[in-house]
């Protein structure tokens, strides 16, 4: 992934919520990963998200931090903050308890880059561990279909693409059991930057 982004000329930064630090341990384990690799942030709290990434307060106050807006404006945050072409953003419930009204398992996923912004929501099998790795591993594949295709949206692991249009969305849905993925709840969009 950090190789694809040094081929573009590109670099990300990551806002972490759901994932604590996993996503940015698992950039930074490839040798020459501060070439593409900025840095990262780490708001575990939901007041941080809000004070040091700029997620509208008035959002997280109503939706909580479990939702799929916010996971966009951690990403655009971070990127912003730190001064990236893209940041990857995670939120979501790696349990032991359902958080903000949303179960075990809810992971929310977002990429903000120069093509616009793209959204995964995904529904993982309980295991607090096994939801946090599989989430950085399907943010990371957010993040190379983002680098591979910045005017089109990827939609995560399953590979439906949409076209770049401003109000255009797609779904399919991802639930992953062990090693393999079926589908369950996932969305993506991307609106173009302004």
């Amino acid at each position: 992934m950090l190789a694809a982004l040094e081929r573009a000329g590109a670099t990300v930064a990551v806002a972490e919520s759901l994932t604590g630090g996993l996503l940015a341990a698992e950039l930074v384990a490839v040798p020459g990963a501060s070439r593409a690799f900025r840095g990262s942030v780490t708001a575990y709290a939901t007041d941080l998200k809000a004070s040091v990434l700029g997620v509208d307060a008035e959002l997280l106050a109503d939706r909580g931090a479990v939702d799929a807006r916010v996971a966009g404006e951690m990403a655009e945050g971070v990127r912003r903050l730190l001064g990236a072409d893209y940041g990857v953003a995670t939120t979501g419930v790696a349990g032991p308890d359902p958080q903000d009204g949303q179960p075990v398992g809810t992971v929310h996923l977002a990429v903000a880059g120069p093509g616009g912004l793209s959204h995964s929501s995904l529904r993982l099998s309980p295991g607090r561990a096994t939801i946090r790795r599989r989430a950085v591993r399907a943010a990371l594949e957010l993040l190379g279909d983002a680098v591979r295709s910045p005017g089109v949206s990827g939609s995560g692991p399953a590979g439906n693409r949409t076209s770049d249009a401003p109000e255009s969305s797609s779904v399919h849905t991802a639930n992953i059991r062990g090693g393999a993925m079926d589908t369950a709840q996932s969305e993506h969009d991307r609106a173009p930057r302004t």
